[in-house]
């Protein structure tokens, strides 16, 4: 009788715990275990048995109080962690696009200074433009070059110097194919 007494409460408040880890039954206030049970204990205090039996589901009782508060106390943590996350995440979205705002916005002041650049080069005359060509870096130059109406680099490099003239041409052939 004794084991099978323990066998239900063991089954009892295994499916209790099984229920409660899938969140199919809530586990309230109104499930929680009584430390005392002195209904049960009425007439029974004479058999060693009962006593023992009686304080084993006590003690089980409270060890299952606990382990509730346990993850109750655990799921309040989880959920002000997954709270805290939720703001970092917002905060890192937003920086992220403030930072590809900035990116774009300087970007753009890039190109359109390339731009400029390129037209003050489109409109000089191809000797003063050979000569600031020559001044200036090959892989600079090269890019410059690029990047003018065809004509108007042709001319360029008609008018500089025939060793820096196959410097450039030699980079311009490296050189990816202009953005404009």
């Amino acid at each position: 009788m004794r084991r099978a007494v323990l066998t239900t409460a063991a089954l009892g408040l295994g499916t209790l715990a099984a229920l409660q880890g899938l969140r199919l039954v809530p586990l309230g206030d109104q499930m929680r275990a009584f430390a005392a049970a002195p209904a049960l204990m009425e007439g029974c205090t004479d058999v060693p048995e009962a006593v023992e039996l009686a304080e084993t589901l006590r003690l089980r009782g409270i060890a299952v109080d606990r382990g509730i508060e346990a993850l109750d106390s655990r799921r309040a943590e989880i959920a002000a962690a997954e709270e805290r996350l939720s703001a970092k995440l917002a905060q890192l979205r937003a920086a992220k696009e403030a930072l590809g705002r900035g990116q774009a916005a300087a970007q753009t002041r890039t190109d359109e200074g390339i731009s400029r650049l390129i037209a003050v080069y489109d409109a000089m005359k191809p000797a003063e433009a050979a000569e600031v060509l020559a001044a200036l870096p090959p892989d600079f130059g090269a890019e410059i070059l690029a990047r003018v109406q065809p004509e108007t680099g042709a001319r360029i490099i008609a008018a500089l110097e025939p060793s820096h003239a196959a410097i450039l041409s030699a980079r311009l052939g490296a050189t990816p194919a202009a953005k404009d």
